[in-house]
């Protein structure tokens, strides 16, 4: 690691200009807010207010149902993912990389937009109201969270599985074991540290979500994070909507935690082999091609009903609702068109931010010394594990003092969104970076090469194809952010897709759902194309 390194230069100020630059825009724009958070939660009111916030009935209940449906949708996410997960990870077809990036579209959808497809299947299979009812129901959350996390126990378990060899299984079979006890017995035990990294991940993100249960949720269905909107943006009651993004934190820190510590033995001591190979049998076959399609069929319903919503129009069908993005709505302070474009441009702005820093971070990481190098890396981390309704609300509540408040201007969109988005690129170059030969670098300075003149001619031709990567992953993620920019985009003016959709679906009004299916199309339209154009460049969300 240290021939990584030597290139650089061994003098503290090297080092010091290295890191400079994003660990000043880490710690501005995150560290900063979240240090706010921390003492306006445990400093208004001292301990007594924190216990009393904890202790309410209206607080307790909101906390108890957000673990409990964070639980089950993480158990019912596992079961429902497994068959395709097997498929996946063990035969090989032609169009096996077609489904596996179909079963990701759902996961890299904005929440609103997969709010909105479960809201138009409701309507389209006349599930409105009941127990399986899938329109403001706890039912709906929890069918809505195994829709968008499916593709992480199908990337993340079938990833790890399809590497492993069967060496260790057909040893099992020569002395006598049968297949299923050859699985639990040597496959299982093998995969139990990815299936308990997705599963810690799935309830994170299930724990964590926000626009899900805001729309699908209605009013009676809250949890943590809609509480922290709810007290912060709704009643302007910071300190409570600080004490619960306190909790929230701690939470999120021993999540991420221990996902990491746990992704970190995925490779102890497994041997890795070729394991895909073709169905042998025409029954095999036939389960393979039935698992495939039942579970696309049922990730394609949602999808399809939210098209055929935004085509709906009266007694037929047309683009009359797409037609009506032009127009404004009364509640709305700008057309759904206007809200198009604001978010092509925030996300524009983002992305460039992201590229830029995430960039120069992942220069840092890979080359800088080892202390700075494993700090960087791991606080990089935090932004993509921390809640984005508690980024949003640190920022909100951090940049409102006279000489740097920010929060009037546009720029706080893009400058919160980019650190959501530079995790991604920092986890699609570090690893180019470092698989760089360090002899191309030697030899380069050793005919007078510059540092700068070394990342410029060598490093970035050879990481460009990772730097799109995490350019369009952080552009996607903009595109569809909603939890953090929920309190940040609070100027008429700034209103993104996002945002305008979760007001038009707030609304009653065939025509305003029907606007809101036809942005909720235009965004996951959107997002998709730009997703698809990363996996073509062989990038993973996950």
């Amino acid at each position: 690691m240290e021939r990584h390194r030597s290139w650089i230069g061994r003098s503290r100020a090297g080092t010091i200009g290295l890191v400079f630059g994003p660990a000043l825009f880490l710690g501005i724009f995150f560290i900063l807010p979240v240090t706010q958070l921390l003492i306006r939660g445990l400093g208004d009111g001292g301990g007594a207010a924190f216990i009393d916030t904890l202790t309410s009935p209206t607080i307790r209940s909101a906390a108890w149902f957000t673990l409990w449906q964070a639980v089950a949708s993480t158990l019912l996410t596992v079961v429902v993912a497994m068959p395709l997960t097997a498929v996946l990870a063990n035969v090989s077809f032609r169009g096996r990389r077609l489904v596996n990036a179909l079963v990701t579209v759902p996961f890299v959808l904005p929440t609103v937009v997969v709010a909105g497809a479960f809201l138009a299947t409701s309507e389209q299979l006349g599930l409105t109201t009941g127990t399986f009812a899938l329109n403001r129901s706890v039912f709906a959350i929890i069918v809505a969270h195994v829709f968008f996390n499916v593709a992480v126990v199908v990337r993340t378990v079938g990833g790890y599985w399809s590497q492993l060899s069967r060496d260790d299984e057909h040893a099992a079979r020569v002395l006598g074991a049968t297949a299923l006890g050859a699985f639990f017995q040597i496959t299982f035990r093998r995969l139990r540290p990815s299936l308990l990294a997705a599963s810690f991940l799935v309830f994170f993100f299930t724990f964590t979500s926000f626009g899900v249960v805001l729309i699908l949720g209605g009013a009676r269905q809250r949890t943590i994070e809609t509480e922290i909107f709810r007290y912060a943006i709704n009643r302007t009651d910071f300190s409570t909507a600080a004490v619960l993004s306190v909790v929230q934190l701690v939470v999120v820190v021993l999540l991420v935690a221990a996902n990491l510590r746990l992704r970190g033995r995925l490779s102890s001591g497994d041997r890795i082999g070729k394991r895909l190979r073709p169905a042998r049998t025409t029954v095999g076959a036939a389960v393979v091609w039935t698992t495939i399609i039942v579970t696309l069929g049922l990730l394609a319903v949602p999808i399809a009903a939210l098209v055929e919503q935004s085509l709906r129009n009266g007694n037929g069908y047309g683009f009359a609702n797409y037609a009506a993005l032009s127009d404004r709505p009364p509640f709305l302070t700008v057309t759904p068109r206007r809200a198009v474009l604001n978010s092509v441009g925030f996300s524009c702005v983002a992305a460039l931010l992201a590229t830029v820093m995430g960039g120069w971070a992942s220069f840092a990481i890979a080359y800088g010394s080892r202390r700075w190098s494993r700090l960087l890396d791991t606080a990089y981390l935090l932004p993509l594990g921390t809640s984005a309704v508690t980024l949003g609300f640190g920022v909100l509540i951090t940049f409102d003092s006279s000489w740097y408040d920010i929060r009037q201007t546009w720029v706080i969109i893009p400058l919160t969104q980019a650190l959501i988005g530079v995790p991604f690129v920092t986890r699609a170059m570090v690893p180019v970076l470092r698989a760089i030969d360090p002899k191309l670098r030697e030899a380069a300075a050793s005919m007078g090469a510059t540092p700068g003149r070394i990342r410029r001619d060598i490093d970035l031709p050879i990481a460009r194809r990772a730097l799109a990567i995490g350019a369009g992953f952080a552009f996607a993620i903009s595109l569809g952010e909603f939890g953090a920019t929920s309190f940040v985009g609070r100027r008429p003016e700034f209103m993104t897709v996002p945002l305008a959709i979760g007001r038009l679906l707030s609304q009653p009004g065939d025509l305003l759902r029907g606007q809101a299916m036809a942005l909720s199309v235009i965004l996951m339209v959107l997002t998709t194309a730009v997703l698809m154009m990363v996996d073509r460049a062989d990038g993973s969300v996950l």
